[in-house]
C-alpha cells in the first residue's frame, strides 16, 4: 500500500513539473525536446508507474487502485504552493469525499 501512496505522491509532483514545463513552452520541436520540466513531469509520471506496479505485486487491485487518487490531495496541495492557486470549499469538499471514498474501499479489505 505505501508503495502506491508513494507513487501517487511522485505522480503529483509529474502534474507539477508538467504544468510549469507548459508555461514556458513555444509551439515549436525545438521547445518541446530542451523544455526539462515537461521531461522531469513525464519521467516522474514513469516512475510513479513503476512505485504502483511493486504496490501490485502484493496487494488487491480493488484497494490499491483508488489510492491512485490521492494525486488530487496532493496535486491541490502543490497547486496553491507552485503556482498560488486557490483551494476553495467546494475543492476542500471534493477532497474530503475522495478521502472518505478511499478510506471506505481500504475497510474493504479486512
Amino acid at each position: 500500500m505505501l508503495w502506491v501512496v508513494f507513487g501517487s505522491l511522485i505522480g503529483s509532483f509529474g502534474a507539477v513539473q508538467l504544468k510549469a514545463g507548459t508555461q514556458r513552452l513555444e509551439m515549436n520541436l525545438r521547445s518541446l525536446i530542451t523544455n526539462w520540466r515537461l521531461g522531469s513531469g513525464v519521467l516522474l509520471y514513469v516512475l510513479s508507474s513503476v512505485f504502483f506496479v511493486f504496490g501490485l505485486r502484493r496487494g488487491e487491485l480493488s484497494v490499491l487502485y483508488p489510492l491512485v487518487s490521492l494525486s488530487y490531495v496532493w496535486t491541490t496541495f502543490w497547486s496553491r504552493a507552485f503556482f498560488g492557486e486557490a483551494i476553495t470549499r467546494n475543492k476542500i469538499y471534493a477532497l474530503g469525499l475522495i478521502l472518505a471514498g478511499v478510506t471506505l474501499l481500504g475497510w474493504g479489505k479486512q
